[in-house]
């Protein structure tokens, strides 16, 4: 039985969902909007969801546990210093998730992930500068 078995596993091990769950929020972070398979938006829904709430405290502890998801300094720094702000005094309810119909190549249900507020959370250029300059 799955009593009180919450994790959705993707078919991956602990690792590799750990990696691809925080791989996916700091592309939520940096670009506001991702397309992926809707099993994979449903999963990370809850984890960018409690990052943001995190986010509004913005103390050294939050920025620590934030650090401890995302494994990434920049998207941190942009989850605080952005997209919290952004997000405002809205209690809860951060993403929403469109779905967009079957992959071609599978027949994956695919959908969208991105803010409620996307005027407010436009990308990130300079973060894309910076990559591209790397």
């Amino acid at each position: 039985m799955r009593h009180r078995r919450k994790t959705v596993r993707l078919k991956r091990s602990d690792g590799h969902r750990r990696s691809l769950i925080s791989n996916q929020a700091c592309a939520m972070i940096a670009h506001g909007r991702i397309r992926t398979t809707l099993g994979k938006a449903k999963a990370i829904r809850p984890v960018v969801e409690k990052l943001v709430t995190l986010g509004k405290k913005d103390n050294v502890h939050s920025r620590r546990m934030a650090f401890r998801v995302l494994r990434q300094k920049d998207s941190v720094k942009r989850l605080f210093d952005v997209v919290a702000p952004a997000i405002g005094d809205r209690p809860g309810g951060y993403i929403r998730i469109t779905k967009l119909g079957p992959r071609i190549s599978d027949a994956a249900e695919m959908a969208y992930i991105e803010w409620v507020d996307l005027e407010n959370l436009a990308p990130d250029d300079e973060l894309a500068e910076e990559a591209a300059a790397e």
